[in-house]
């Protein structure tokens, strides 16, 4: 295993982290999903609860929305977070070993059934491939999520060069 940081908790947290594969699979098993495939169909792996993860980095009560940055294809979401808060979770572990860039990794966040969350905010590009930052705001952060049909097409397209 690597001691590389997979994944970085920033903002309204009273702990930021820097977090390594090791680190997130020492997480309370209570957080840990060792199977996301009945979740989340055609997608596998181990996830940890966006829950168990703001409270390693003990959130604040302050923080009303989440960031997720990618720097791997510059692609950054804000989306509230109580809408996502109980539902979300981050995948970083498929067969034993941390999720390849190929698998959407470092870190790979996912909102079942998003159209639950009832806010056009969390829509399917909230569920972000490549994801190392997760960033807490009081105020609705960067986010540069496509708007039209063919900015969503072109992102779509600069994601296929990623995992190839």
């Amino acid at each position: 295993m690597t001691n590389a940081v997979l994944l970085r908790i920033t903002g309204e947290v009273a702990k930021p982290c820097e977090l390594t594969f090791a680190d997130l699979a020492a997480v309370d098993a209570m957080h840990q999903i060792a199977d996301v495939s009945p979740l989340a169909g055609g997608r596998a792996g181990t996830a940890i609860t966006l829950e168990g993860l703001l409270q390693v980095a003990q959130a604040k009560s302050s923080a009303k929305y989440l960031g997720l940055h990618s720097q791997t294809d510059n692609f950054h979401a804000s989306i509230p977070l109580d809408g996502v808060r109980s539902k979300a979770f981050l995948i970083y572990q498929l067969n034993g070993e941390p999720l390849s860039l190929k698998a959407g990794g470092p870190c790979r966040f996912f909102v079942p059934d998003h159209l639950a969350c009832r806010s056009a905010e969390i829509d399917e590009c909230a569920n972000v491939k490549f994801v190392d930052t997760l960033e807490l705001t009081a105020a609705k952060g960067h986010d540069n999520r496509p708007h039209d049909d063919a900015a969503h097409a072109q992102l779509h397209a600069n994601e296929k060069s990623h995992q190839q």
